[in-house]
């Protein structure tokens, strides 16, 4: 990430703040933060991006935003997970559809996002 002239530790707050706005859903905020060069795809300490913590959270606005400024719909953290098994896991059915329509992998990650499906009685939001 290009850092602009800040110290580690300061892009290491913004990184952190960044992750803050996403888990809290704060689109307009977030989408200046990447507009002004944080990268869409930059990661927290155990490998999630952006794109994953919105889509945990339940954030279908945040993470059409995302997508749409270029946030990878299938990076996975550092545990192998996938921001549409995620979504499925908490039961965020929106989520879980601009993921899809983001052509988002059903069978990457562990569990899959087609195995989170049937686990958790969601296959009905995933096509056949």
């Amino acid at each position: 990430m290009s850092t602009g002239g800040l110290t580690a530790d300061q892009t290491e707050r913004v990184v952190a703040i960044a992750m803050d706005l996403a888990r809290a859903g704060e689109t307009e905020e977030l989408s200046g933060f990447v507009e002004h060069g944080l990268p869409v795809d930059v990661t927290d300490a155990a490998g999630n991006t952006l794109l994953m913590l919105a889509a945990y959270h339940g954030h279908a606005g945040t993470v059409r935003a995302l997508l749409r400024l270029g946030a990878d719909p299938d990076l996975r953290n550092d545990r192998d997970q996938s921001p549409v098994a995620g979504a499925l896991f908490k039961g965020a059915d929106e989520v879980v559809e601009v993921l899809l329509e983001a052509g988002a992998d059903l069978d990457a990650g562990t569990p899959s996002a087609r195995a989170a499906a049937a686990m958790f009685g969601r296959a009905h939001l995933l096509p056949a």
